[in-house]
């Protein structure tokens, strides 16, 4: 009998628990202060001059910190990718260089993403570009090789990006990233093929109708991308992401090499490097609070 009772007892605690954890997380997501879709290349390889393949994905901090932020200010983080498929991080990213070199901090963030339970199974862009951008306050994307070689081309993508920019929403991006704002050009995949084959006629035909021709921004600089080639790929890029976005109509800020610098114009924030994650966290959750905080209603006398 005494047992009979203790297992009674135990299914009460258990449901109880059950029912509680489920009503916080409801709770939870009914105070969001908004939804933020947090976009990701779906490709685990960058195509090199040579044609050989540098493994790659997304760069862990430039994912990490941002996500985090936005759920420590309240914001609940959607992921998106262009085939809806789980995809990891570059293996040269899960390193202490890049966390203040703190191993424990490195641990910490992978055990944090690897609970992010949404990141095991993403949206596919399609379905986002189906529903509209209504639910979501903001876009952000993170770096890593990986957006050169598909997100820069998903036409999904570029008419997402188009809505924002309409909207005047907050748009964040960070080191290779912002290379994904040409994805928002008229023709993305004649622009690539032109800038792959290096035919500046085409080039400068094709970057003709951009929305965000004229905006200031940064991304990962020429000198910084030969260290890679050099140290890390082993092999050559196409093309440089800061000359892309040049020759797409940008006005292109780099800084001294992995040094942190974040540049805002309107509604778009880039940040230059994985060194720039903190700074461009900051800058991310300031401009969404400022976007999204309650307007002043003048009082009726």
């Amino acid at each position: 009998m005494m047992f009979m009772l203790r297992g009674i007892a135990l299914t009460l605690v258990l449901v109880t628990t059950t029912l509680c954890g489920s009503s916080l997380q409801a709770k939870s997501q009914s105070q969001s202060k908004g939804r933020v879709l947090v976009v990701l290349s779906s490709a685990n390889e960058l195509t090199l001059r040579s044609g050989q393949k540098y493994p790659t994905g997304f760069y862990l901090n430039e994912f990490a910190v941002p996500v985090k932020a936005l759920i420590q200010a309240g914001y609940e983080p959607v992921f998106a990718d262009p085939k809806g498929n789980a995809v990891k991080w570059d293996a040269h990213s899960a390193s202490p260089r890049y966390f203040g070199g703190s191993e424990k901090a490195l641990q910490d963030t992978i055990q944090f993403v690897e609970g992010l339970d949404s990141l095991k199974h993403p949206r596919s862009l399609a379905s986002v570009n189906a529903e509209g951008i209504n639910a979501y306050v903001g876009i952000v994307i993170p770096g890593g090789h990986a957006p050169l070689e598909d997100l820069m081309t998903d036409p999904d993508l570029g008419k997402i990006l188009r809505a924002f920019h309409s909207a005047g929403k907050t748009t964040a991006l960070i080191c290779h990233g912002p290379v994904a704002l040409a994805s928002s050009l008229p023709d993305a995949s004649g622009f690539h093929d032109a800038l792959m084959t290096g035919n500046m006629n085409d080039i400068r035909q094709l970057a003709g109708g951009w929305p965000y021709a004229g905006y200031r921004m940064t991304v990962f600089s020429i000198p910084e991308e030969h260290f890679a080639e050099t140290h890390q790929l082993n092999g050559h890029v196409f093309f440089y992401p800061a000359t892309a976005l040049t020759d797409a109509g940008a006005t292109v800020e780099t800084a001294k090499a992995w040094t942190p610098n974040v540049v805002t114009d309107r509604e778009l924030i880039t940040a230059q490097q994985p060194f720039s994650d903190k700074e461009f966290s900051v800058a991310l959750i300031k401009a969404l609070d400022n976007q999204t905080k309650p307007q002043d209603v003048p009082s009726l006398k």
